[in-house]
């Protein structure tokens, strides 16, 4: 767990360059525009940009009045509207479960009531020994309008087993199977992270406690029915890509 936690702060520490400002080249107009791209080539007549839709424009010497590099403005968050999230981690921690680190891949459609106020409504499969799949709300509160910014959230949900029932074996009577028929229960997450917004989007990080539960029935040659339940207090470390 320590080495795990060691690994995550290390891959905070190699993403917060890529929070930067980034550079662009500028070419100046005389009409007072301002073109924005990458300059492919200039010669003693004229000025080639290619922009970042990978169009290409030729301009004259005789329009240009300057050129130059310079950072982007981030012009700040988005303030309102959709968008959409990809995300994927693992729920580590010490249980008595045999499985150590659960994987989980999850994805959110989301709406921005304004830049800091973020409702969402998610899925997607997390693999508890048996394949599940999460069906929750979110709500996201982020401490600044700040191209990097710590973030806080909640989540709330049900997970649904979607693999159909297994036929397993008794370790006792091998000779006979015994069904197990899997089923989902609640699903609990609080947490915090770090967000990096971009020209197109964000990249974020986060580290959440995580409450789950599970439980499945085995019925034995005697056809007795028993049922067991597991519950996870896990740590949930995750990254993601909003939209």
């Amino acid at each position: 767990m320590k080495k795990l936690i060691a690994y995550f702060i290390m891959l905070i520490l190699c993403l917060l360059p890529a929070s930067a400002q980034n550079t662009k080249d500028v070419l100046y107009l005389k009409n007072g525009s301002k073109i924005y791209g990458k300059l492919i080539e200039v010669t003693d007549t004229l000025f080639k940009l290619q922009t970042s839709d990978g169009s290409i424009f030729i301009y004259p010497k005789t329009e240009i009045e300057k050129y130059q590099n310079e950072t982007i403005v981030f012009n700040g968050r988005k303030k309102k509207g959709g968008g959409f999230a990809l995300e994927a981690g693992i729920l580590a921690g010490a249980q008595s479960s045999k499985y150590d680190a659960p994987f989980s891949f999850n994805f959110l459609i989301n709406i921005a009531r304004n830049t800091r106020n973020i409702f969402g409504a998610g899925s997607g499969v997390e693999y508890l020994g048996q394949p599940f799949m999460p069906l929750f709300l979110e709500y996201k509160v982020l401490f600044s309008e700040d191209k990097t910014t710590p973030f806080i959230f909640i989540r709330g949900g049900k997970l649904f087993h979607i693999n159909g029932d297994f036929e397993g074996t008794d370790q006792a009577t091998p000779q006979y199977n015994i069904p197990k028929s899997f089923e989902g229960g609640g699903s609990f997450t609080l947490g915090t992270g770090i967000s990096w917004a971009k020209e197109y989007g964000e990249t974020y990080l986060s580290f959440a406690y995580r409450n789950l539960h599970t439980s499945y029935q085995e019925a034995t040659f005697q056809k007795q029915t028993s049922t067991y339940k597991n519950s996870y207090n896990r740590l949930e470390i995750k990254y993601g890509f909003r939209f």
